[in-house]
């Protein structure tokens, strides 16, 4: 096993400064106000809040899916709201992981060519795809399941395909939105026992969207936002969190 990596001395991967996002259909609606938030290099963080709080909306903008209406986005010191359409979807493939409520993998395809598939679009070798995407799905144990479809896994084994193949292109953060929403505590825990040790062994760095509240307290840092906000930061010391200056007591814990 891998020695656990000192994070100490770990550079910013995100810098959000001043991220406004607004949707105007007939109604006008701040989705997100303002935001500021720093991201080191092998965090590993939980967003928390309320529906309609703008938790997804600001996973997108770190994901590159959408784009701010104002503000600045930098991902390893890269202004991306200044590059073009392509140079988006190339260092979305090149940087960031995705792992979904629902795995969204391809039905027709086995557990490895879903794996496989982020590494041949981004151009890497059919052989060098293969023996890669054979490696991680060991690494989450799914070893003895690489020929096997969707439909012949259970919820928890195709979600551990889905953060397999969010790795596959070696992604400089991985990003889950609700990613255990579907599934059952056991498993649910096993998920984030397996993303811990990733996070742990190989600094990888995480943003999970969740309304699991018992998952966010088993990261490190946890942001609560209310109607595109942040108003909470909580950090963890030890087996404890401590609020930042921005939190109040009544905003510190997430109800639905």
């Amino acid at each position: 096993m891998d020695p656990v990596i000192d994070r100490s001395g770990n550079r910013n991967i995100i810098e959000i400064r001043d991220l406004t996002k607004i949707y105007r259909d007939g109604v006008e609606v701040v989705a997100l106000d303002r935001i500021n938030l720093t991201i080191k290099e092998g965090e590993f963080l939980a967003i928390v809040g309320p529906s309609g709080s703008g938790k997804s909306t600001l996973l997108n903008m770190i994901g590159l899916l959408d784009t701010p209406t104002s503000g600045t986005i930098l991902l390893k010191e890269i202004d991306v709201t200044k590059i073009s359409a392509n140079e988006r979807a190339r260092l979305r493939n090149r940087e960031l992981g995705f792992v979904f409520q629902y795995h969204h993998l391809l039905p027709e395809f086995t557990a490895l060519e879903n794996v496989m598939m982020p590494m041949l679009i981004a151009g890497v070798e059919r052989k060098e795809a293969r023996n890669r995407a054979t490696a991680l799905l060991k690494e989450v144990g799914l070893g003895d399941r690489l020929d096997h479809k969707p439909s012949q896994l259970s919820g928890g084994q195709n979600q551990r395909v889905a953060v397999a193949r969010a790795l596959a292109n070696r992604p400089s953060i991985v990003i889950g939105d609700e990613l255990t929403g579907n599934l059952d505590t056991k498993t649910s825990r096993m998920i984030y026992d397996m993303l811990r040790d990733l996070n742990k062994r190989i600094n990888q760095t995480f943003i999970l969207v969740t309304h699991d509240m018992e998952m966010a307290e088993m990261t490190d840092r946890i942001l609560r936002l209310v109607d595109g906000k942040i108003v909470c930061e909580l950090r963890r010391v030890g087996n404890d969190f401590v609020s930042g200056e921005i939190c109040t007591e009544d905003k510190g814990a997430d109800q639905e």
